[in-house]
């Protein structure tokens, strides 16, 4: 990092020009060189968009995902870019979130051309803007009306399990953006991933445990779907024989604990700052109706996977979206092979979601 004495000298004529027109004399060039400084300190940041050694791979031809962290936090971000623009709508179930670009989906199905999820809690949403002026630098995109790039996102609270103050910026969201492939998705501490954590219903009891992203992804005829979920829950995770394998550790016995276990507190110390979210993506055609329908069905499936699952300290936002590759949007034959795909999928994205973790990534 310069200091600010070498800042001053590299401040540009204009830069001199307007400070001293706001009458800001040597305040202002401190806080100008300041500027300058931080911005450096940023673009000089390490970036790591390498998929990892736990990789899903699966075949939805109309997304391409990306996912990047910033090591010295650990956070992240995770983009789904859907080249050709999709359509989607959103449900939000949690009663403490904080999204970007969501109003339009929530009337009902609305063009979308990514989707970005993110840790950083609302300081994280500047990554979702650093998409949206990425894509914009591509020939697809320009200021006209009708080639906006129209980008949504929602975000997790991950500075519970770390000790620094850094965030997802405009810098990681375009590099998410620019690692995005097809066919891949990566699993654990990688993207939003980075420092989720679940299972603190029952703290301090209880202690909670790492989680991360997970994804999982399913097949009918031609009829295709993909799940992808970033668990920062205060819920713990349950298998499919009711049993708890993340989160509510019980430190003195080593066992994990479900929620409603007289030994916790029942959520009233627990801490705020908790969220599921969760992209839904199938090449199945759906009208209006039907894919606002899916939506409030996978996320309300997905509480088998996350007890408590929509508490008060919960963020929950699930996107539900179509490439439309395929089939007809009257067809309800295949709306229905999507919900029960897409319903069975969601739990074991969710049990994916710590892939990579061990017992020793813990929280206390």
């Amino acid at each position: 990092m310069t200091n600010t004495s070498d800042s001053r000298a590299l401040l540009s004529r204009r830069e001199l020009l307007t400070v001293a027109g706001a009458g800001a004399g040597g305040m202002g060039l401190a806080a100008a060189a300041g500027s300058r400084d931080a911005v450096a300190e940023r673009s000089s940041r390490k970036i790591d968009t390498s998929p990892g050694d736990h990789v899903l791979k699966f075949d939805l031809p109309g997304v391409r995902i990306g996912s990047a962290v910033y090591p010295d936090g650990p956070t992240g971000c995770t983009v789904f870019h859907f080249p050709k623009r999709a359509t989607g709508v959103v449900d939000i179930r949690g009663g403490s979130p904080a999204t970007f670009w969501t109003d339009a989906m929530r009337r009902g199905a609305s063009p979308v051309d990514a989707i970005c999820l993110t840790g950083g809690s609302l300081y994280g949403l500047e990554a979702v803007g650093g998409v949206a002026t990425g894509l914009l630098k591509r020939k697809d995109y320009s200021t006209h009306w009708e080639r906006i790039a129209l980008v949504s996102g929602a975000v997790i609270y991950d500075f519970g399990v770390r000790t620094t103050s850094t965030y997802p910026d405009r810098e990681l969201g375009q590099a998410a953006l620019e690692a995005a492939r097809p066919g891949r998705f990566s699993l654990g501490a990688h993207g939003a991933g980075a420092s989720a954590s679940c299972g603190k219903w029952l703290e301090p009891a209880a202690k909670r445990e790492l989680a991360g992203q997970g994804a999982a992804f399913g097949r009918r005829g031609p009829v295709r779907v993909g799940v992808f979920t970033v668990v920062n829950s205060v819920g713990a995770i349950v298998d499919r024989s009711g049993r708890v394998v993340r989160g509510h550790l019980d430190p003195k016995t080593g066992r994990r604990r479900i929620y409603n276990d007289p030994v916790g507190n029942g959520g009233e110390s627990t801490p705020r700052g908790n969220t599921t979210l969760t992209v839904v993506v199938t090449n199945q055609k759906l009208g209006d109706w039907e894919l606002s329908q899916i939506s409030r069905q996978v996320h309300t499936s997905m509480a088998r996977a996350i007890q408590p699952f929509h508490a008060l300290i919960d963020g929950d936002v699930l996107y539900a979206v179509t490439t439309g590759e395929v089939g007809s949007a009257t067809d309800r034959k295949q709306t229905r092979a999507v919900v029960d795909l897409a319903t069975r999928l969601a739990w074991d994205a969710v049990l994916t979601s710590f892939t990579g973790r061990n017992d020793k990534d813990r929280q206390q």
